[in-house]
């Protein structure tokens, strides 16, 4: 323990049940050595970086982008707010700057945690939906993204599936039905009115060559919403890295 703080975890577990991102392949563990065989237990793993709590990369989205290697400690841990909104949005809603700074201030440089609630329907709550974890949380359009870019946002952490709304990602293409139930939750004939075509998956196509990435699928425990803190976010040092699995910790 750090002299003087207390650390709280804010990572999922990870196991072979964690889900992958939709159209992904799940994880796979297995026993390449084993304790009855050779007096040794030795695990085998695989899985797609976008397994759990996971840190995107610039990589993932910028050909010309920063590996994982190459973003460095210093900017991966420092001062941040987690800012809890989930009784501001339900399914589907449209997340806004406004709602971000009615609850919490919000300084330039912070690292923000965004803390939709959708945290409750991860794979190992008791609630588990993935319907509504990956496909039908709420998230940003536009308006957001410029704002995090004003704000020169340090990088975002998200308690659900994405960064990116799920209508402003594949989830729109293969799930019609999810987004026939978008449109009449939104109140739009068509949902490019709310996404356009051209700001498809903004929050990685917008913000990471601006070198703001985000960790998805994390969680955060009910006493530190609101509040300020420091937060730190530890992937593999992950040379040619698009993204990695990660551990994120809060100290206050």
């Amino acid at each position: 323990m750090l002299d003087g703080y207390e650390m709280y975890d804010l990572t999922q577990p990870w196991s072979q049940d964690t889900p992958a991102w939709p159209t992904y392949d799940n994880p796979k563990v297995w026993y390449e050595k084993s304790l009855d065989t050779e007096k040794v237990n030795g695990q085998k793993i695989e899985f797609m970086n976008h397994t759990g709590t996971h840190l995107d990369g610039e990589k993932h989205f910028v050909a010309s982008g920063r590996d994982i290697e190459q973003v460095g400690l210093d900017e991966l841990v420092g001062d941040a707010v987690v800012a809890d909104i989930s009784d501001k949005v339900g399914d589907y809603d449209v997340y806004t700057s406004e709602m971000i700074e009615d609850v919490c201030d919000v300084q330039k440089g912070d690292i923000l945690f965004i803390h939709t609630g959708y945290q409750e329907y991860a794979w190992h709550r008791e609630n588990a939906d993935p319907d509504r974890f990956f496909s039908k949380h709420p998230g940003p359009n536009q308006e957001f993204a410029d704002w995090c870019k004003e704000m020169e946002i340090n990088y975002l952490l998200l308690d659900c599936g994405s960064a990116d709304h799920p209508m402003n990602t594949v989830i729109r293409d293969i799930r019609p039905d999810l987004a026939s139930e978008a449109e009449d939750a939104l109140g739009v004939d068509d949902l490019d009115e709310i996404f356009p075509p051209e700001g498809y998956q903004l929050m990685h196509n917008d913000l990471f060559p601006e070198g703001i990435i985000h960790v998805e699928n994390a969680q955060v425990p009910e006493e530190l919403l609101n509040e300020r803190v420091q937060i730190g976010t530890f992937p593999w040092r992950f040379r040619g890295g698009e993204s990695s699995v990660c551990r994120c910790v809060a100290f206050k």
